[in-house]
């Protein structure tokens, strides 16, 4: 119960206190028309009065649509539970004459009041709507909003004056010259400054009349680096080989720039909170930027260097060939999402799990485990499907966590509690007080213990995020799970619930304003300014020339068979 009434607190810490205020007045004034109801009834001339007073609750929500709402569009669900409260109070003003009548649709209508109430409290994020203020306006409130709500702040240690500072040029300039795609680029390069998985960014604006910095121009190749630093080429199109440049040719220089430092320049604005994933992701960048040609510099066949100059070629899309490859991201994130706990034998012996989200499908199911602080109907299922791998055989198992998009981490904490036989903590949920984080409700794993002999190989990505993140953090706790990846998982833990729309709603910006600890009281996963993981891999799988070849020229999954691999020779013994 404990846990319980922390939760309901964490929730009331992460809502919109102004939206509260809103929704009480006008719980108010229905609680006001049933008193002046119960006292008028039998006056004819005040019941006629009371019919019109009916209308003041959807006048309040109608004024704060007009201030919060308009031109944000996009806000209207989260507001939509107020606003039925209101409309509700045309349903007893239509039988108020009789006696009978009223009292069932009164109790009707004070009855879903209360459930509309108590869901709205459940879901009141905190929006903020700046669509009426100008670029600098918008971008000022924003960073001012930032500097009040973002829940990490302190412990990113970011000074929000001083990027606001930086960036504010830029904004002005896109003021000027009326260009949207300069303003979002704006926005978009000062919140990569934040090193933020749950920072999101979008813009709205026609691209073929703006453009921005971010469009990628494909040269009909990408790149990565290998462990042992060579920078390679990869998914090269018949163009670029003609030019003597094939997969695994070695990369020096990128338009006359050392290509590993032309890369590290870009690490910033490509965001990740985790800055060897960002070297990963600005290698694939760098692959795409440049004007009509580039001058790309290599070691031919020889052994010597040569320089070839590239045009862009329309059309193509290595940029996400190599992405899909690299990371296994999915074409099609329905399909994807449909293979959600899905299991199979990929041998004899290995059985396979994946976990593309932590989601049931199904929100109320998802909110139950969420207030209670477990899952029993994800247990169960992870247990039936562990059963049926064992009954095919199975004596090791590999858990695919890449790409896991978030969600329960009660579902998570479910898996783990099969695969150890004891306690531990998954994650607390946490309040900001006096300046200092506190905790008001621990998730703890009681392990079942079923499973706590079977050897885990459970496979990661830099898109493993939020509740993947934090299951990966969890599985590698456990002494016979190996948590293994190319990179590490994400590095973000926090949960989002602020949103911000800047002027026209050309740019939106989601953050995090609900704080998620770890045991000892610090914000969970994410990275510090360091830009350290704080939930490494435990067994970095190689990534050489051979690796490589095997990814981008064949399209093996060569971390899946890795981790077979690395389960049959022997690995995933207790640590």
């Amino acid at each position: 119960m404990k846990n319980f009434f922390g939760t309901v607190l964490f929730t009331l810490a992460g809502t919109d206190k102004t939206a509260l205020i809103w929704c009480g007045a006008v719980l108010l004034t229905m609680l006001i028309l049933a008193v002046l109801h119960h006292k008028w009834k039998y006056d004819e001339q005040r019941l006629k009065r009371w019919k019109n007073l009916c209308f003041i609750p959807f006048l309040i929500t109608s004024v704060h649509y007009f201030i919060y709402v308009s031109g944000a569009d996009g806000f209207l669900s989260n507001y939509t539970p107020m606003y039925l409260i209101s409309v509700l109070a045309f349903i007893p003003m239509m039988c108020a004459e009789q006696e009978k009548g009223y009292r069932i649709f009164g109790t009707v209508t004070a009855v879903l009041s209360v459930v509309f109430a108590l869901r709205f409290c459940l879901i009141s994020n905190q929006l903020h709507n700046f669509s009426r203020k100008s670029y600098t306006g918008s971008f000022h409130a924003l960073v001012r909003e930032l500097d009040r709500s973002y829940v990490i702040r302190d412990w990113k240690e970011i000074d929000f004056y001083a990027l606001e500072d930086k960036y504010m040029p830029m904004v002005e300039e896109a003021e000027r010259k009326k260009d949207k795609a300069m303003f979002g680029d704006a926005v978009t390069l000062f919140c990569s400054e934040l090193h933020d998985g749950h920072v999101e960014v979008s813009t709205h604006y026609d691209r073929n009349k703006y453009h921005s910095v971010f469009e990628l121009t494909d040269y009909g190749l990408s790149m990565v680096q290998l462990d042992n630093g060579d920078i390679i080429a990869v998914c090269t199109e018949d163009e670029v080989k003609a030019v003597g440049i094939d997969d695994g040719t070695v990369i020096t220089k990128w338009d006359g720039r050392p290509a590993a430092e032309a890369a590290e320049e870009m690490i910033p604005a490509e965001g990740a909170p985790v800055e060897s994933n960002g070297r990963r992701l600005a290698l694939i960048t760098l692959s795409a930027t440049g004007g009509e040609t580039v001058e790309v510099t290599f070691i031919d066949k020889s052994g010597r260097e040569q320089t070839a100059v590239l045009s862009a070629i329309e059309n193509e899309h290595t940029y996400d060939e190599m992405y899909s490859l690299f990371f296994r991201w999915p074409e099609h994130l329905t399909e994807f999402l449909k293979s959600n706990f899905s299991t199979r034998m990929l041998d004899d012996k290995c059985g396979y799990m994946q976990l593309s989200a932590e989601t049931s499908g199904g929100s109320v199911r998802d909110e139950l485990a969420f207030y209670t602080g477990e899952s029993k109907w994800a247990k169960e299922m992870f247990r039936r499907k562990l059963r049926r791998l064992k009954e095919q055989g199975m004596e090791y198992l590999v858990i695919d966590l890449r790409n896991n998009m978030g969600g329960s981490g009660e579902i998570g904490n479910a898996l783990v509690s099969l695969l150890t036989d004891e306690e531990l903590c998954g994650e607390c949920l946490g309040i900001r007080r006096n300046g200092g984080y506190v905790k008001v409700s621990e998730r703890i794993i009681r392990g079942d213990g079923e499973f706590s002999d079977l050897k885990v190989v459970a496979l990661t990505n830099l898109n493993c995020v939020s509740a993947g993140d934090s299951a990966a953090r969890c599985l590698s706790k456990l002494p016979n799970v190996t948590l293994a990846g190319i990179t590490d998982p994400n590095g973000s833990g926090q949960m989002i619930g602020g949103r911000c729309v800047l002027s026209k709603s050309i740019v939106s910006v989601s953050y995090p304003v609900q704080l998620v600890l770890d045991e000892t009281g610090a914000p969970y996963n994410d990275t510090r300014a360091d830009g350290v993981s704080r939930d490494p891999v435990e067994v970095h799988i190689p990534l050489d020339y051979d690796a490589a070849m095997k990814i981008f020229r064949d399209g093996e999954d060569y971390e899946l068979e890795w981790a077979v691999d690395y389960l049959e020779e022997g690995g995933g013994h207790n640590k």
